[in-house]
């Protein structure tokens, strides 16, 4: 199993920049493939963004494509999303999602991963 801890929510206005981390501990963190997910209150997780092993593949869901930038750095067992253009539509709590898999496998379903972080808020305001 492995650790995950986000950070780098908060309040941003409409058309604003975050960027989430995600730091794994606890496992060998290119064995994962990644993903980021976001909860609106009272729905279920959705995907945003995944990323394979080696960073080669990227996945990313229709509302956010040219907007959000998945990436990571295996050195530094971390998984990042890079937020642009926020909007308030946008505003939702995220998580990463780490589960093992083959060397180009990309995951977008929330119910394959079995490692979650904590989640972290995102609010954008108009």
């Amino acid at each position: 199993q492995v650790q995950l801890v986000e950070s780098g929510g908060g309040l941003v206005q409409a058309g604003g920049s975050l960027r989430l981390s995600c730091a794994a501990s606890g496992g060998t963190f290119s064995s994962y493939v990644m993903g980021w997910f976001r909860q609106y209150p009272g729905k279920e997780r959705e995907s945003v963004a995944a990323i394979s092993r080696s960073g080669g593949r990227t996945y990313y869901a229709d509302p956010v494509k040219g907007r959000f930038t998945i990436s990571r750095d295996n050195a530094k067992n971390t998984v990042y999303l890079e937020m642009n253009s926020l909007k308030p539509a946008d505003t939702a709590v995220y998580y990463c999602a780490a589960v093992r898999g083959l060397p180009n496998a990309l995951f977008t379903s929330a119910r394959v991963y079995d490692n979650w972080g904590q989640g972290t808020q995102v609010t954008v305001s108009s």
